[in-house]
């Protein structure tokens, strides 16, 4: 048995987040499994957070010390102790994998997303790396799987947003939101300054941690990163929807080919691509499964050329996947 000095450490910025604890599932999967220091977002001294097994884990301050040693750093907090970990690295520190997005206006930051990722792609040394939004990743995997079954001419894309895209505010606000509609009490309403639960919004409220806006552009823009790897793949038009769910993107997809390939070739290409096929009933968001499932595919009735999907992914896995397979790069 390997001694526990004996495997590499790594940090993960943010221990007690959403993202922080499905890393720490997806790291305890490795062979060997890492060591992890858990590292506080906000500044102040150490805190003690209770897991799911009600095992007591110590996370340390963020600081210059804290970063010392580890091969890697998650940063899986908040945007601001993401730009605080990198003003703190030393020269000789752990490579930042920031999964707060951050991070990716830096000039020597790079946008990854290894499931996205031609085959060919030679990951390069730059000390950042930013893995690019869940949405981005799921869509840029559908969309680079589809063209291998016919050539794309356009596409359009409906893309549903949970609630944990927004962190455990974001889970706990739409659960008080749904309390508060049924029992007709007041909307607590910090996070998105609107009401969410049962309700589908295309935009925030003014007074929104960030407009919806904001959020839709980055995710366009990490789309068109990704697929400008991919030659003949077009950027699709995008709609970015707020969805009253917890967990899980759904997408709703039409894709355009110049000649139809047929819904049997489409689901035999996207499997082939490694996305789960439903062939029986769509997939829902609540699954939970790894990767990005699709189903419901069918040819438009009204465009011969053209055809419908719907496809889901657990937000959180599939951001945390990525995270950990750039980080399998380095140690």
């Amino acid at each position: 048995m390997d001694k526990i000095s004996d495997r590499p450490l790594v940090a993960v910025v943010g221990g007690d987040s959403l993202l922080a604890k499905e890393l720490r599932e997806r790291l305890g999967e490795m062979d060997p499994a890492p060591r992890v220091e858990l590292i506080a977002a906000a500044a102040g001294g150490t805190s003690l957070v209770v897991a799911e097994a009600n095992e007591g884990m110590v996370m340390t301050p963020l600081s210059a010390e804290s970063l010392e040693g580890a091969k890697v750093a998650f940063l899986a907090g908040t945007p601001a102790s993401s730009r605080r970990a990198l003003k703190l690295n030393p020269p000789d520190g752990p490579l930042l994998i920031d999964l707060t997005g951050a991070l990716e206006d830096q000039p020597h930051a790079r946008l990854r997303a290894p499931f996205a990722e031609p085959p060919s792609l030679k990951p390069d040394p730059t000390p950042v790396r930013v893995i690019a939004s869940a949405g981005a990743i799921a869509l840029a995997q559908l969309l680079t799987g589809l063209s291998k079954a016919g050539s794309i001419r356009r596409a359009v894309a409906h893309v549903f947003e949970p609630a944990s895209e927004r962190g455990q505010r974001g889970l706990d606000e739409l659960h008080q939101q749904t309390v508060a509609v049924l029992s007709f009490q007041k909307l607590k309403m910090d996070v998105f300054d609107t009401q969410v639960a049962f309700s589908l919004r295309a935009r925030y409220g003014e007074e929104a941690e960030e407009p919806l806006e904001d959020i839709e552009q980055r995710l366009e823009r990490h789309l068109a990163s990704l697929l400008a790897a991919w030659p003949g793949v077009p950027m699709p038009s995008l709609r970015l929807i707020q969805a009253p769910v917890f967990h899980g993107h759904s997408f709703s997809l039409w894709v355009e080919f110049e000649k139809n390939p047929g819904v049997a070739a489409i689901s035999r290409t996207l499997g082939e691509s490694g996305v789960d096929v439903w062939p029986d009933e769509p997939p829902s968001n609540v699954a939970g499964g790894a990767g990005v499932s699709v189903g419901a595919i069918a040819v438009d009735s009204n465009h011969a050329n053209a055809c419908w999907l719907w496809a889901a992914a657990d937000n959180l896995r599939l951001a945390a996947e990525n995270a950990v397979a750039v980080a399998k790069e380095s140690v």
